[in-house]
C-alpha cells in the first residue's frame, strides 16, 4: 500500500482496494479463466491461466470493460467494445495468450448487446438491440465469414443458450408485449425452423415469466433447464425438447419444507446434477441436486450474500462471497480462497439489521445499519436501481463511506424489488414510483419512531432508478426529506422515453400500460418533472452525459426547471455512461456528495 493511500480515509480505502469478480472458465479447458478487476484503477477484463497462475490484463480502456467471454476452447477472449460508456458497440476478440484485437464478427452493426453464444464448433449468434430497433439475433456457421439474421422482432428480446452441439437455439421475447415476463422460443440454427414455443404469458390474466437457464452440457442431450414463475415465485424446472416432457424438481429443506424464496439453477458439469442458488429475505445460500436420486445436498457457505457461482469439473464449486460487514472473496466449497486481488484487503463495515415494517401493500424488508454512538443519527436512504433488483446482506462502498461519517443508513426493499415473490415485483406496474415511494415512507416512519434517524437530517439518495426515486420522492413527499442525492436519473419521464434505448421502452410501456399517447395521465403522475415546483430540498444531481439509460437531455431539462424555480441544486456532468468503471472517478462523485451534505446538515452531521 502506498504512503498515499494508507494516508486516505477508510471510506476511500474501501473504493480504492483491489477486487475481483468469479473467475468464468472455459467449457472445454477450465484452467483457462476470465475475471474482471479495478487492480488498476479501472475495471478491466483479465486472461488468468490457472496451471501457471499467470494473469493477464486484456483489456485496456480509459472507461473501463466489464462485458467478457471466453471461447469454449479457451483460446479467444471475447470483449464488448462501446464508446465512452454509451453501450453501443461491437464485439471484438483476441487470443488467450494475448495479441492483437480484431472485430469478432465483421458486418454485424453496432448495438446494444443482448447476449452472445459461442458454440463448441464454431457456432456463434449475436444478439443485439439497435437505438430504435427492437431485437436481431445474428447467426455465423462455423468456416463462415458472414453472419446472418435468423430473427428479427420489433420487440425486445435477450439470447438464452445454443445447446451443446449448437444444433438449437433458445433465446427469451416478448412479442406478446409484455417486457415483464419473457417467452421462450427453441429453433434449429440449420434452417430458423422453430422447435418448440413456450408462452406463459399471451392470453393468461396472470402473466408468469419464464427464464432460459441453459442447455445440457452433454452430447445428444436435449433437455433446457428453465426457470418459471407458475407459484408466485422463481423456481426451476428440466423441460425435454425430444420429448417435449418437464421434469420438477422437488426442493425441499432439510426440514422437509419448501424454499420460501426464488430459485435458480445451472447445470453441473456432465449434466447429472445442479447447482442450485436460494435467495430469501437479501441473503442465499447454494445446494447441490442430484437429479437421479431427487437428492438435495446444502453445500457450507456463511451467512451473507453469494453474488455468483460455478460448479467446476473436479466437483468443487467456486463463488463469489460477501456480507455488509466483509469484503468480498472468491471461495471453494474445498475450503480454499479461489482468487485473491492483489494489495490489502479493504477495511470492513457495520453488520445490517433486519426490519420488517408494515406498508399498505404488505411488510417490507429493510436493511439497517448504524453508525457509533446514541442516535437519532442523520439518516441516508439509499434507494436501490433496477427496480426489478435488490438490496442484499452484501458488502458495498458506498453505504459504509455514509457510515463512516456517522450517518445511519437505511435501504428498503420496496414493491417492485426481487426475491419476496411475483407479487411483490409486479406490484409497481401502473403506479410507477408512487408505490415504491409508499414503502420508503412506512420505513421513514418507523426509523423516526424507532429513534433511528433524526427527522431533522433525513437525505434520501440513490442511482439510476434509485435516483429517479429520489426526484420523485422529493416533490412527492416534500415535507419527508432534508436533501436529496440524486445519480444517473430518469428526471423527465417523457423526454427520457423518447432518448433511452429501445429496451427500456419496451419496459417502461410494460409497467405504465401504454406509450406516453395512449396513457399520459399515467406518465404525468410518475414523472418528477411533474412535481418539481413542490420540491423544497437542495438537489444534487449527477449524470453521464454519454447515459444510454437515463438520457442527458431529460436530465437537462429538469435541471432547468429548478433553476427557472430559484431551487437550491447542484449538478456534476462526467464523461461516462450510466456510471462509472474508473474508481478515481467513483471516489470524486461520492466525495462531492459527502460535501453537499456536509455543506447543507452543517460540518457536524
Amino acid at each position: 500500500m502506498s504512503e498515499e493511500t494508507s494516508a486516505a480515509p477508510a471510506w476511500e480505502q474501501r473504493f480504492r482496494a483491489a477486487r475481483v469478480s468469479l473467475p468464468d472458465w472455459a467449457d472445454h479447458a477450465p484452467e483457462r479463466a476470465l475475471y474482471v478487476s479495478n487492480a488498476t484503477g479501472t475495471y478491466e477484463v483479465y486472461a488468468w491461466d490457472r496451471t501457471t497462475d499467470h494473469h493477464r490484463r486484456a483489456t485496456d480502456r480509459p472507461t473501463g470493460t466489464t462485458d467478457a467471454e471466453l471461447s469454449p476452447d479457451g483460446e479467444w477472449v471475447w470483449w464488448f467494445d462501446d464508446t465512452d460508456g454509451d453501450e453501443l458497440g461491437v464485439w471484438r476478440r483476441q487470443p488467450f495468450a494475448g495479441g492483437p484485437d480484431e472485430e469478432a464478427v465483421p458486418g454485424v452493426p453496432a448495438a446494444y448487446s443482448t447476449g452472445l453464444a459461442l458454440g463448441r464448433d464454431g457456432t456463434v449468434v449475436i444478439g443485439t438491440s439497435g437505438e430504435e430497433d427492437g431485437t436481431e439475433l445474428y447467426l455465423r456457421r462455423p468456416g463462415s465469414a458472414k453472419a446472418e439474421v435468423i430473427y428479427r422482432h420489433a420487440e425486445y428480446g435477450g439470447l438464452g443458450d445454443l445447446s451443446y452441439d449448437s444444433s438449437l437455439l433458445a433465446f427469451e421475447h416478448t412479442e406478446h408485449g409484455d417486457a415483464m415476463h419473457a417467452a421462450i422460443r427453441v429453433i434449429r440454427t440449420a434452417d430458423g425452423s422453430a422447435v418448440a414455443e413456450l408462452d406463459e404469458v399471451t392470453g393468461r390474466p396472470d402473466p408468469r415469466g419464464l427464464v432460459c437457464l441453459g442447455f445440457a452440457p452433454a452430447d445428444g442431450d436435449t433437455r433446457l433447464l428453465l426457470a418459471h414463475q407458475r407459484r408466485g415465485r422463481w423456481e426451476p424446472v428440466v423441460y425435454d425438447l425430444a420429448t417435449g416432457t418437464e421434469s420438477a424438481l422437488p426442493l425441499h429443506d432439510e426440514q422437509g419444507r419448501e424454499f420460501p424464496g426464488d430459485l435458480s439453477a445451472q447445470w453441473r458439469p456432465g449434466a447429472a446434477a445442479l447447482l442450485i442458488e436460494h435467495e430469501y429475505e437479501a441473503r442465499s445460500e447454494l445446494f447441490s441436486y442430484e437429479l437421479a436420486t431427487a437428492t438435495l445436498t446444502r453445500l457450507d457457505t456463511p451467512r451473507g450474500t453469494v453474488a455468483g457461482a460455478t460448479a467446476r469439473p473436479d466437483g468443487t464449486v467456486e463463488f463469489l462471497w460477501s456480507s455488509a460487514a466483509e469484503p468480498s472473496v472468491v471461495r471453494s466449497t474445498s475450503g480454499a480462497v479461489v482468487l485473491r486481488a492483489p494489495g490489502p484487503v479493504p477495511p470492513g463495515s457495520v453488520p445490517v439489521e433486519d426490519v420488517w415494517v408494515d406498508g399498505p401493500g404488505g411488510r417490507v424488508h429493510a436493511l439497517v445499519q448504524r453508525p457509533d454512538g446514541v442516535g437519532p443519527f442523520p439518516t441516508v436512504f439509499e434507494v436501490h436501481g433496477g427496480p426489478t433488483h435488490h438490496d442484499s446482506d452484501s458488502f458495498a462502498a458506498g453505504p459504509a463511506a455514509w457510515l463512516d461519517h456517522g450517518f445511519a443508513v437505511v435501504r428498503v426493499n420496496y414493491r417492485g424489488s426481487t426475491g419476496y415473490g411475483q407479487a411483490w415485483t409486479d406490484a409497481l406496474r401502473e403506479r410507477v414510483g408512487l408505490i415504491e415511494l409508499e414503502d420508503i415512507g412506512a420505513v421513514r416512519e418507523w426509523a423516526i419512531a424507532s429513534g433511528l434517524a433524526d427527522p431533522e437530517r433525513l437525505v434520501l439518495s440513490g442511482g439510476s432508478w434509485g435516483g429517479y426515486l429520489t426526484l420523485l420522492g422529493l416533490g412527492v413527499q416534500p415535507e419527508h426529506w432534508t436533501l436529496g442525492l440524486a445519480a444517473v436519473p430518469v428526471a423527465d419521464y417523457l423526454t427520457a422515453y423518447a432518448d433511452e434505448m429501445e429496451a427500456l421502452k419496451s419496459l417502461d410501456r410494460t409497467l405504465f400500460g401504454g406509450t406516453p399517447e395512449e396513457v399520459p395521465a399515467r406518465w404525468h403522475a410518475s414523472s418528477p418533472l411533474s412535481y418539481v415546483d413542490q420540491v423544497r430540498a437542495p438537489v444534487y444531481i449527477s449524470a453521464g452525459v454519454n447515459d444510454p439509460r437515463c438520457p442527458i437531455r431529460q436530465i437537462d431539462n429538469y435541471v432547468q426547471r429548478l433553476t427557472e424555480l430559484d431551487k437550491v441544486h447542484e449538478v456534476y456532468r462526467f464523461d461516462a455512461g450510466h456510471g462509472s468503471l474508473v474508481v478515481e472517478e467513483r471516489i470524486k462523485q461520492l466525495r462531492l456528495e459527502i460535501d453537499f451534505v456536509r455543506r447543507h446538515l452543517g460540518e457536524s452531521a
